[in-house]
């Protein structure tokens, strides 16, 4: 039944890639993809201008790292720069398709329509600082300590190398719960029992803020769509059922 359920919600919420071409005018309205989204992305956060995983402020591609008491862990230069982080990791969007067996992400992003669009959908893209996007990697998040020994300095994200995990800042768990809603809906990405529950939890404990209504407009302004669990409180529910 629930299967069934998010076929059908993925076919309501967003066209198949196939259905609209990708964009690359920066002026252009719809999907682009990873290479493109970049050019507009500054654009999407410009006055949001604060990272993900830290709350830093940051300025063209230079991190405040006093703004909120950052201190590198071990790679002071990447600790330094804004990158473009992907919440639900191009790992997990790709691994699974031909194109990926065959020659990875650069392979999916040359031949993959479905996959370019994916990997540039503006829903899925924060920024972050270089050093902790590095860390977390393609690692799952999840939530196992309340008071966690500080890794980035004043930095409330922590990342558990050993289990492969991060623990994010309380602040983004409700965003990051309904972004990977969002993609594994849209693109039909596998998403384990584990996960759901605690994307569900996630997802009531912190409700959708003026951070995410005002990014959710400025999407549809940029790619032509958004994020109906942002948008739509209904499809949260739906999505969660006796899980919320």
């Amino acid at each position: 039944m629930r299967l069934s359920f998010l076929f059908l919600l993925s076919v309501l919420t967003a066209l198949p890639a196939h259905a609209a071409p990708l964009v690359t005018r920066p002026t252009a309205v719809g999907p682009r993809d990873f290479k493109h989204a970049k050019q507009v992305l500054p654009r999407l956060y410009a006055n949001l201008e604060q990272d993900f995983y830290c709350g830093c402020n940051y300025k063209g591609k230079t991190i405040d790292a006093k703004s909120c008491g950052f201190k590198p862990r071990k790679n002071a230069s990447r600790a330094s720069r804004l990158e473009w982080e992907h919440v639900v990791p191009a790992w997990n969007i790709g691994h699974q398709r031909q194109c990926w067996q065959q020659g990875g992400r650069k392979h999916c992003a040359a031949t993959d329509p479905i996959y370019g669009k994916a990997e540039g959908d503006l829903v899925n893209l924060v920024p972050a600082i270089g050093e902790v996007n590095g860390d977390r990697s393609n690692f799952g998040f999840n939530v196992w300590d309340n008071n966690p020994t500080p890794m980035y300095g004043q930095c409330r994200t922590v990342v558990d190398f050993k289990h492969r995990r991060v623990q994010p800042r309380q602040v983004v768990r409700g965003r990051i719960a309904r972004i990977q809603m969002y993609m594994h809906t849209t693109y039909r990405l596998r998403m384990s029992d584990q996960e759901r529950r605690l994307f569900c939890t996630w997802a009531k404990a912190y409700p959708v803020d003026a951070w995410e209504r005002e990014r959710e407009q400025r999407i549809w302004k940029i790619q032509g769509s958004g994020n109906p669990f942002v948008s739509q409180p209904a499809a949260t529910e739906r999505f969660c059922g006796t899980d919320l």
